[in-house]
């Protein structure tokens, strides 16, 4: 993206570290993305895994292309220039050294960023609740003939409308409570939108948990490639939970389900959302820290008081 003359890195990695690191988180991508690309050529459906790519617009092609991330710089092989050089946002200097172009990448992407980090901040503040047992899913299918997905229901309609009517339904989610059947919609004692987002997001909610994988991807070229594929990994074990305690009937899939509507099933279900939760903030932490360096410290410290009256709600 043009030679330029000054520039600040964190780390420059020589090519004998950096071209293993790409060729090996290549490999990874395509190990993780193997069973979607197979039942796209066949034109084959799941109603687990297509979420991750039709819901998120995860791309395979562009999972597999490793980033070294903002701040760090890639020094020029044998052969020549990394290939980096040929890419959106990437800039290179006289002694081939190619970087993230980050002057170019905020000129593009602040609003982003900024809406990003300031998200992730205020989410990461608050407290983890572990409340909701997934009922977002059952909700999703209240009193409607009509579902997202064809598996059958394990408790059938009737019964998964019981266990609706049965739990108070306390979706934080904006994401998730859209999808809510019009029936379901008065049942939740939050009416989320994407304007209190901010001010709602958990970090023991599921769907903020899949979203680092989101915020990841549009970040993109900013995140080091171990950590994006980190939140993809993240995001498809949140979304098998997601489904095995939904209403839904996994037998097709080799799935047990998690049956919420159960003590024991709620016990379950909470112990893993508190898990996946300590590893979803490990993640949002680090992506926070992408932020900060795209932004700056005075820059970031500003947005952080920009959404402080949001924390911890």
């Amino acid at each position: 993206m043009g030679i330029k003359q000054v520039r600040a890195l964190t780390t420059t990695l020589p090519s004998v570290t950096w071209i293993p690191l790409a060729r090996a988180h290549s490999e990874r991508a395509d190990q993780m993305t193997a069973g979607h690309r197979a039942r796209r050529a066949t034109g084959e459906k799941h109603a687990i895994e297509d979420f991750l790519y039709d819901y998120y617009g995860t791309r395979p092609s562009l999972m597999r292309r490793w980033h070294p991330g903002v701040g760090t710089g890639l020094s020029a092989a044998p052969d020549g220039l990394a290939e980096h050089a040929g890419w959106k946002f990437y800039q290179s200097y006289p002694d081939g050294v190619v970087t993230l172009d980050q002057d170019a990448f905020m000129h593009a992407r602040a609003e982003s960023v900024r809406y990003i980090h300031g998200l992730l901040t205020a989410t990461a503040s608050r407290p983890v609740f572990s409340g909701c047992f997934g009922l977002h899913e059952w909700a999703m299918v209240y009193r409607d003939s009509e579902h997202r997905h064809e598996l059958p229901l394990r408790l059938g309609q009737a019964g998964t409308d019981e266990v609706v009517e049965g739990h108070s339904i306390r979706c934080t989610h904006f994401d998730a409570f859209r999808f809510f059947t019009p029936e379901a919609v008065g049942l939740n004692r939050l009416q989320p939108t994407r304007a209190t987002q901010v001010d709602l997001d958990q970090p023991g909610c599921l769907h903020a948990a899949m979203d680092v994988h989101k915020w990841a991807q549009k970040l993109g070229p900013a995140v080091p490639g171990a950590l994006a594929l980190d939140c993809f990994a993240l995001a498809g074990e949140i979304r098998l939970l997601d489904m095995q305690a939904s209403p839904y009937d996994l037998t097709s899939y080799g799935h047990p389900p998690v049956k919420i509507e159960t003590a024991e099933g709620k016990a379950e279900y909470v112990a893993r959302q508190r898990e996946l939760a300590r590893r979803a903030a490990g993640l949002r932490s680090r992506l926070i820290r992408v932020c900060e360096a795209l932004l700056g410290a005075e820059a970031a410290a500003q947005n952080r008081e920009a959404v402080a009256p949001f924390n911890q709600r």
